[in-house]
């Protein structure tokens, strides 16, 4: 492959798929993967950072998918070359390509690997009329996130499987990391806040503070605190109360305008 080095941000919420991706990458001459995600807001944090000439997109992530990254980097105005890639069979990919965006079948082969890199050098730089595309991609993809979108929590000797928007809020106490949901309370099998973080749309669920990560849409009640902080009054049957941390109070204040 020949031409100017093509940089590239690696998008997928499973590192087998993203080692084995960049490992394939690197056997083209003339790609460098400059950045790494693990979810689509990491992604639009990578793609912010290093402006990619290409973005590889899981379409299935945490918090955003695929589709969703595609779609907010054009409001951005910020436009690399996107190519998806996805689980989905041939027919199911027929039905939403598109000129300008590529797609990528899992798992992933190595000459098709390369023909989609060789589209994304050659259209580089270029601008192209994707917002319409990409909202119909988002359409179909709906239906898709709902399911996508569970957690396991384990009560007693059991897990139970909750939708991600049922959680009122999660918090670590001492080595556990317990899930509250209006019917359910038990503990995560993610190591970390952050981790658990990561499965989670950011938009819906803050980290306000390091020992707490909440459902902005089941807040009962803001109550001041000392030192113009708050503490959150939850949904849950003990309406519980998790406090805010000085670092996110101003984004607290600016979201619902106190």
């Amino acid at each position: 492959m020949t031409g100017a080095t093509l940089t590239a941000v690696v998008a997928d919420d499973e590192q087998l798929a993203r080692d084995e991706l960049c490992f394939l990458l690197q056997q083209l001459s003339g790609v460098e993967v400059v950045g790494l995600a693990a979810n689509g807001m990491e992604a639009l944090n990578e793609i912010a950072r290093h402006t990619p000439d290409v973005a590889f997109l899981d379409v299935q992530m945490p918090g955003l998918t695929g589709f969703e990254v595609a779609q907010r980097l054009l409001q951005q105005g910020t436009r690399p070359g996107v190519i998806f890639v996805t689980a989905f069979d041939q027919r199911a990919i027929e039905a939403f390509e598109v000129n300008a965006v590529d797609y990528i079948l899992k798992p992933v082969d190595a000459r098709r690997l390369e023909t989609a890199v060789a589209r994304a050098r050659s259209r580089k730089g270029q601008a192209e009329p994707l917002a319409g595309q990409l909202d119909r991609l988002v359409r179909l993809m709906a239906s898709q996130k709902d399911r996508r979108e569970q957690v396991a929590v384990k009560v007693s000797d059991r897990f139970v499987l909750v939708q991600a928007d049922d959680i009122i809020h999660a918090s670590l106490v001492e080595d556990s990391i317990n899930i509250v949901t209006s019917q359910v309370s038990g503990t995560s099998n993610d190591r970390t806040l952050d981790e658990l973080h990561a499965r989670l749309d950011q938009d819906v669920f803050w980290r306000v503070h390091r020992s707490h990560l909440v459902n902005i849409n089941k807040v009962k009640e803001i109550v001041p605190w000392f030192s113009r902080n708050y503490i959150l009054r939850m949904t849950d049957a003990k309406a519980t109360e998790i406090p805010v941390s000085r670092s996110q109070t101003r984004r607290l204040r600016d979201y619902l305008k106190l």
